[in-house]
């Protein structure tokens, strides 16, 4: 890779994001598949047991956006460092937690490591050209896309040949390391949004998406119209209202509602709900769909570890395209890739709901799908990152990840409903159950595509966004033009439409 002048520094400063990032969503996907192993290992219940991913969600949609901001006001290089060491620390004491309650602990503490998402990119459009930055966000997200296939494709080999612990023992030396060379290679942040972290809004915002993804999660289990349920909908609606209000309302908001309000921003976070429903679903359920046994009328019986081999064409496709995105970009724009990427998603859930008899036409189904989630992953990123001021990098883009990751929560929870009605006695799901889910997937990326059509081209987007501080004011590098790392990045030869 040919950076310009302090390439070496670059270089050095990409490969720590990438490994952060890479194990951090690695451990997203990493634990789902040995859910059952863990559960007999600790002899616990099925409903217990699925806390373990339920708190890891819960705790990553809080700390992403929250250290994210924080990032941007008191600085990302320490800010990451810090996500870096709380991750190792979780993967620590997961790995030697001899409870489940123990194990749900440990993964609230890893779900601080979410935090390196925003930061990764807030830092690389500090330090990089703004030519550069469009393809090392591209990489960066080819490598968060991947790190998550790669989690299911691991997890039953590292189970079958060690034990489940080294899950969590592996991550905890790797995510060390690198954070002691994030201290020192990764330079620290010239931008700063000067101010207080408001945390009456945090609270606020902590408040609302516990709720929400609470009743999301646990809305099957205890019934989507009981009490507990329709309470906690409710409490999050109030909640959300009143943090809306009081970020509008700050004068040093967590997350400036008028970022928010951008064409470019709301619309490509709408995009991600719809994504992110559409892949977590795929992810938690085409495994599950291999590994029926033969005698359900479908799926091949695959173990854990053939279930991910059969995902690896999806793993290899999401980098291969994550990675050419940011090149592509001066002749392939944003919007386009984001529309096609969405359609590619349509398109391998309607050939798993009309071909899906055979290995190769499965793995040929999660490939297109890998297509799609390379493109989309790097496309959404930079438009977020590009359509905001240097010193909203961080919450703007950790709130997109947020966003990503509340759809997914939802499309899992829809697609489990649907593959699960009129399941065998035995418990086993009907063929049936699965085809109308993927049918349900095909038409939520559809829906998709219909919303990246009506995001405004990068031009546009960098007209609206690309208001600059003078200097001296928030955002303002001294020494730099004034905030000038915010709209050139949609300015360049890379903002062909």
């Amino acid at each position: 890779m040919a950076w310009t002048t302090g390439g070496a520094t670059r270089r050095s400063t990409f490969a720590v994001l990438a490994a952060g990032a890479g194990f951090f969503a690695m451990l997203q996907s990493l634990i789902s598949p040995v859910l059952p192993t863990i559960q007999q290992e600790l002899h616990t219940s099925r409903n217990t047991v699925t806390w373990v991913l339920t708190a890891y969600l819960l705790s990553a949609s809080i700390c992403t956006p929250i250290l994210g901001r924080v990032g941007d006001s008191v600085g990302r290089k320490r800010t990451l460092v810090l996500a870096l060491v709380g991750l190792a620390v979780g993967c620590l004491l997961a790995g030697v937690a001899q409870s489940v309650g123990m194990l749900i602990v440990a993964r609230v503490v890893q779900g601080v490591g979410g935090a390196v998402f925003p930061l990764s990119f807030g830092i690389i459009r500090d330090e990089f050209p703004p030519a550069r930055v469009p393809t090392a966000v591209g990489m960066i997200s080819a490598v968060i896309a991947a790190g998550g296939g790669l989690g299911v494709v691991l997890a039953g080999p590292i189970v079958a040949t060690l034990d489940y612990r080294w899950l969590f023992w592996i991550p905890t030396v790797v995510v060390l390391a690198t954070a002691l060379a994030a201290h020192l290679l990764v330079p620290e942040s010239p931008v700063r949004t000067p101010g207080r972290i408001n945390w009456p809004a945090a609270g606020l915002l902590s408040g609302w998406l516990v709720a929400l993804l609470l009743a999301v999660s646990e809305g099957p289990g205890w019934g989507w119209l009981s009490g507990r349920v329709l309470g906690l909908l409710a409490v999050a609606v109030v909640l959300a209202a009143l943090w809306v209000v009081t970020e509008a309302r700050s004068a040093n908001p967590l997350i400036d509602m008028r970022t928010l309000r951008l064409p470019a921003v709301w619309t490509t976070n709408l995009v991600a709900l719809l994504f992110g429903a559409a892949m977590f679903a795929l992810y938690a359920f085409l495994p599950q769909f291999t590994q029926a046994p033969a005698g359900a009328g479908y799926g091949f019986g695959a173990s854990v570890t053939e279930a991910g081999l059969l995902m690896l064409p999806m793993l290899v496709t999401m980098f291969v395209a994550g990675m050419a995105s940011g090149r592509l970009q001066p002749v392939f724009g944003l919007k386009a890739q984001l529309a096609t990427g969405s359609a590619l998603g349509a398109l391998a859930c309607a050939l798993l709901v009309l071909a899906h008899d055979t290995r190769w036409e499965v793995g040929a189904a999660a490939g297109v799908f890998g297509l799609g989630i390379g493109l989309a992953f790097s496309a959404m990123t930079n438009l977020i990152v590009g359509s905001v001021p240097a010193g909203q990098t961080g919450a703007a883009s950790g709130m997109n990840a947020n966003i990503r990751t509340i759809g997914g929560s939802i499309g899992a929870v829809v697609m489990s409903g649907i593959v699960t009605a009129g399941a065998g006695s035995d418990g086993t799901p009907r063929e049936a159950g699965f085809t109308h889910g993927f049918v349900t997937l095909t038409l939520i990326s559809l829906a998709a595509v219909a919303v990246a059509l009506v995001v405004p081209g990068a031009r546009r987007a960098g007209r609206v966004a690309g208001t600059a501080p003078a200097r001296g004011e928030a955002g303002a590098v001294p020494g730099r033009a004034p905030d000038a790392t915010a709209a050139p990045l949609l300015a360049g030869p890379a903002a062909a439409e």
